[in-house]
C-alpha cells in the first residue's frame, strides 16, 4: 500500500527496529534510563534549549505545555486553526481548566498580532487571565517568517506573555526557510516537536525549555499517565529521527512540489502549486467525487484521505515512483470516469 494521508505512517527503517533492538534500558520513571536520557541532552543541545522531555505523543507534549505555563482559570491565545485548539480533544481546558482564546489565523498561517493584542484580558476578575501565546510552523504545510516569529517574541515581552511553538513539524519549516532550527527555537520559551511524522519514528515527541519548565511538566506527565518505563526502546528509534531525518526532508519537499504541479494538470482538480511550501498538497474536487476517488485508489493500493479539499502528505515511504503512480491513477479515474 501506498498511504498518502499522513507522514505519521511512515514505518520505522531498518536501523530504527536493531537499535530498538539492542537499546540499553532503565526505569525512566525512576529517571535512569540512559536511552532516553541520552535522547533528551541531545534534543536539548540541538534545539537551543537547557531541557528536554520525552512523551508518547504530540498532544502531550502541547498539553504539558500550556499547563506548564499556565494555571486553573488562565487563558491562552492560538490560531484558530492550531492543532492544540482543534485536534486535541480539548485538552487544556478539559484537563487543564486553561481557556482557549482563538484568533483566525491569516492565509500564511500566522496570527495577526494586532488581534491578538485586542484578545488580551484586563486584569479584571470578570476574565480569564491571559498568560500565553501558541504558534504553531508547520501549519497545515504554511511556514511562518522567521521575521514574523521575531515580532511575536517582541509582542509577548511587551506583553509579560510566554510564547510555545507547537513544532510538530519544525525541522520542515526549518528546511523550507533554509536555515537552522535554532534560528526558530530561539524565539520561545518552550517548543513542542513531533519525532513520529516526517522525521520518521515508530513513536514519540518531545517538549524542550528551561529546566524549571520542564521539571514542572515532567510532574504532569506522570500525572497524565505519559510515564513510560523501558522507554529506550522508542527512544532509541527516535534518536535516529532526530539525527537523520531532517537530512532529508528536502526530498519530500521536493516530491510535494512534484505532486502539486502534476495534480494542476488534472482539469477536474483545482490546485495552486504556489502554496505548497513543504510536505503537504491541497487539491480541491471540483466535480465533488472525493470519496470516489478514494474508493478507486484504495482498489489500487493507493490510500488518501477523502476531505474538501483532499490532503496528500509526502515522506520517507513516498518516493517519486510512488507520486508518479499516484498521478496516474488520478488521471485514469477521471477520464474513465
Amino acid at each position: 500500500m501506498i498511504d498518502f494521508r499522513s507522514d505519521t505512517v511512515t514505518r520505522p527503517t531498518a536501523e530504527m527496529r536493531a537499535a530498538m533492538a539492542n537499546a540499553e534500558v532503565g526505569d525512566d520513571v525512576y529517571g535512569d534510563d540512559p536511552t532516553v536520557n541520552s535522547l533528551q541532552a541531545y534534543a536539548a543541545e540541538r534545539l537551543g534549549f537547557q531541557a528536554a522531555l520525552f512523551t508518547p505523543t504530540g498532544t502531550q507534549a502541547n498539553l504539558l505545555a500550556i499547563m506548564s505555563h499556565c494555571g486553573r482559570g488562565d487563558e491562552y491565545l492560538c490560531g484558530q486553526s492550531a492543532h492544540n485548539y482543534r485536534y486535541e480533544g480539548g485538552g487544556a481546558a478539559v484537563l487543564g481548566s486553561v481557556q482557549p482564546q482563538p484568533i483566525e489565523n491569516e492565509p500564511n498561517g500566522s496570527i495577526d498580532l494586532e488581534k491578538a493584542r485586542k484578545a488580551i484580558k484586563a486584569d479584571d476578575f470578570h476574565f480569564a487571565r491571559t498568560r500565553l501565546l501558541s504558534l504553531e510552523n508547520t501549519i497545515g504545510g504554511k511556514v511562518l517568517s522567521v521575521d514574523y516569529q521575531r515580532q511575536a517574541r517582541a509582542f509577548c515581552d511587551e506583553h509579560q506573555l510566554q510564547l510555545h511553538l507547537d513544532g510538530a513539524r519544525i525541522f520542515n519549516a526549518a528546511v523550507a526557510t533554509g536555515c537552522d532550527i535554532t534560528e526558530i527555537t530561539r524565539y520561545y520559551d518552550s517548543v513542542s516537536v513531533c519525532l513520529s511524522k516526517g522525521l520518521g519514528a515508530p513513536v514519540g515527541s518531545l517538549l524542550l525549555g528551561s529546566k524549571d519548565f520542564i521539571n514542572r511538566a515532567l510532574r504532569l506527565r506522570k500525572m497524565l499517565g505519559g510515564g513510560m518505563r523501558q522507554a529506550g526502546i522508542l527512544a532509541a528509534a527516535a534518536r535516529i529521527a532526530l539525527e537523520q531525518g531532517p537530512l532529508r526532508l528536502h526530498e519530500d519537499h521536493a516530491n510535494a512540489a512534484y505532486l502539486a504541479a502534476g495534480l494542476a494538470e488534472i482539469p477536474a482538480l483545482d490546485v495552486d502549486p504556489s502554496l505548497t511550501k513543504t510536505n503537504i498538497v491541497y487539491a480541491r474536487c471540483r466535480k465533488g467525487r472525493a470519496n470516489e476517488l478514494k474508493k478507486a485508489l484504495a482498489a489500487q493500493g493507493i490510500i488518501i484521505t477523502a476531505g474538501d479539499p483532499i490532503r496528500f502528505v509526502t515522506h520517507l515511504d513516498v518516493d517519486r515512483s510512488a507520486v508518479n503512480q499516484l498521478l496516474a491513477a488520478i488521471e485514469r479515474f477521471y477520464r474513465e470516469g
